[in-house]
């Protein structure tokens, strides 16, 4: 994972997700998706510019289909956002930055 991108499995989702505190927003995508490889830059550099107030991070639907299943992914790439541990908004398919920024201003407030 890049720096400051979080890796998010079944293993830590309970502890690194649900048990959070803030807003977390986390990447659901597999290594075969084009548009999830077209979204990677972008969730890179969210992860810099708001490190410390916001967790971004990653979720590999292939490797953790569990945590994939319990959210309904139907399409990757899709992105959930969640504050304190709760699933407060989500976004499907490879959107542009100023979309997934404008989400977590808007959360942040």
């Amino acid at each position: 994972m890049a720096e400051g991108v979080l890796e998010f499995n079944s293993a830590n989702w309970d502890k690194e997700v649900l048990s959070s505190t803030g807003i977390t927003m986390v990447d659901f995508w597999a290594a075969w998706c084009g548009p999830c490889k077209m979204l990677a830059p972008t969730i890179e550099e969210l992860a810099r510019e708001y490190a410390g107030r916001a967790r971004i991070g990653k979720l590999n639907t292939d490797e953790n289909s569990d945590v994939a299943s319990r959210y309904k992914i139907m399409g990757i790439p899709t992105v959930i956002f969640f504050k304190d541990g709760k699933e407060i908004d989500k976004v499907v398919g490879a959107v542009p930055k100023s979309q997934l920024k404008s989400k977590l201003d808007s959360l942040l407030g």
